[in-house]
């Protein structure tokens, strides 16, 4: 069972490990150190045409420890938690400390700052899932996607199940655990033949299995999109309204975490530095943090580093309010940490936003349109093109072109291009918000971006 295997160390015994850790670590020559224990397993499978490619099964125990010897800092991580494997990271976390280059913002956690209670969040489900029941829903999926007429090829549907539990302990006496769930299916098929071929996909990923949408929608879902990208054509260049369809649209806000994360703000790369208190979007727009939200993706009682969090509006009525901060990046502006501290066993913690959502507008998605005479709605987003400093933004795009208010023909091949500031500042949300993918935000229209085609 994967819970149980999930639990192969339990709750008890993390926190055993990780105090003793502690303890020893701090023998041997550390001024402070923290340790981070996850235990967890996972299936998953994926099949194509109908046929099982491929299944799997994993467990994992991994360990990370960080050790500090005054302002020099170390972490070192491993997969083996036995005894021997511990006496050997100990010994080299703390000569790898002693020899690491002084860092004056480095070191744990205020006491004043640490989570004292830890809100439930809904974010385990015990349900326990065998392979077969997996791959049948795997197989399920893409059985609905190929029954839609146009559909000639599929690309596969996967799913996938895990168990994990999360053991945070550091020498200023905080030790704070959980567990969670995570459940995910997904579908990605074809339409038309030879280079006329259409690809588009679904996938729905949840805290509990009962929240995932079924493998039937899934596989319709990703049909009806891939035939209605077929016979595409090129526009030409021209400066339009682009309204972003809401699995693209949470891109932007994944751009907005990036400009005010406190690590890109404190060396200076961030296009939004010096724009803390001002009004970067519309007057009514909310853009909050939430990671107690119940079942969230991204939830979690405490962040990284064991300080507090809470939901914070980074947005509020258009004025950013914050900036996203660790302990180390709030240290070398000055400031607090805002418990947005995150962290893999391998890494020192770094800002990472949580549960991220825009709030909804007035206006329905039809409204949002209803008055373009000419412009372009984004379905899919291709490649990297923003510039971190500058805020510039130039991305490949598909999607549908919309004439007179109602969507007419999808459309490729282009590029859409602007500047983040001003495009934050044009926005306007519609009132479809939906909790689907951990950074969350409505159908997005910004006025007057240059789309480049012909």
């Amino acid at each position: 069972m994967l819970a149980d295997a999930a639990q192969k160390y339990d709750d008890a015994a993390l926190r055993n490990l990780a105090d003793d850790l502690i303890a020893r670590v701090r023998k041997a020559g550390a001024d402070a150190a923290d340790v981070l224990l996850v235990s967890g397993a996972s299936l998953s499978a994926s099949v194509r045409l109908g046929e099982v490619e491929d299944v799997e099964r994993s467990e994992a125990q991994d360990l990370g420890l960080r050790a500090f010897v005054g302002k020099r800092m170390a972490i070192v991580s491993s997969s083996d938690l036995g005894p021997r494997a511990c006496d050997e990271l100990i010994e080299r976390v703390i000569s790898m400390a002693r020899l690491a280059p002084e860092d004056p913002y480095c070191g744990l956690a205020d006491r004043a700052l640490l989570a004292k209670q830890f809100p439930a969040l809904d974010i385990d489900d015990a349900t326990e899932l065998e392979m077969h029941a997996l791959v049948d829903a795997a197989k399920q999926s893409e059985a609905a996607a190929r029954a839609i007429e146009g559909i000639t090829n599929s690309e596969g549907a996967g799913a996938s199940a895990s168990h994990s539990r999360m053991v945070l302990a550091t020498s200023e006496g905080f030790i704070g655990s959980y567990a969670a769930s995570s459940y995910g299916l997904s579908c990605s098929v074809l339409a038309g033949t030879g280079t006329a071929m259409q690809r588009d996909y679904e996938y729905s990923s949840a805290r509990h299995y009962t929240d995932l949408t079924s493998p039937d929608e899934i596989g319709q879902v990703a049909a009806y999109r891939a035939v209605s990208r077929l016979n595409p054509r090129k526009m030409k260049t021209a400066q339009v309204p682009v309204v972003f369809s809401p699995r693209v649209s949470n891109g932007l806000l994944g751009h907005l975490a990036g400009a005010i994360s406190g690590v890109s703000v404190a060396r200076g790369t961030s296009f939004l530095k010096g724009h803390l208190n001002k009004q970067l979007f519309a007057k009514g727009i909310a853009i909050v943090d939430d990671p107690h939200r119940q079942r969230g993706l991204r939830s979690k009682p405490f962040d990284g580093e064991g300080v507090a969090n809470k939901a914070m509006q980074i947005i509020e009525d258009g004025v950013l309010t914050t900036w996203l901060l660790d302990c180390a990046s709030a240290r070398q502006l000055g400031l607090r940490s805002t418990g947005h501290a995150s962290r893999g066993v391998g890494s020192s913690p770094s800002p990472s936003s949580t549960n991220l959502f825009m709030g909804p507008g007035k206006l329905s998605p039809t409204e949002l349109i209803a008055d373009i005479k000419q412009g372009m709605l984004v379905t899919e987003l291709i490649g990297m093109g923003v510039n971190p400093v500058t805020g510039d933004y130039s991305r490949g795009a598909s999607g549908f072109w919309i004439e007179n208010g109602q969507i007419t023909h999808p459309v490729s091949e282009i590029t859409i291009a602007g500047n983040l500031i001003t495009m934050f500042a044009e926005i306007t949300p519609a009132n479809d918000l939906e909790f689907r993918y951990g950074v969350d935000a409505p159908t997005i229209r910004i006025e007057g971006m240059t789309v480049a085609g012909e």
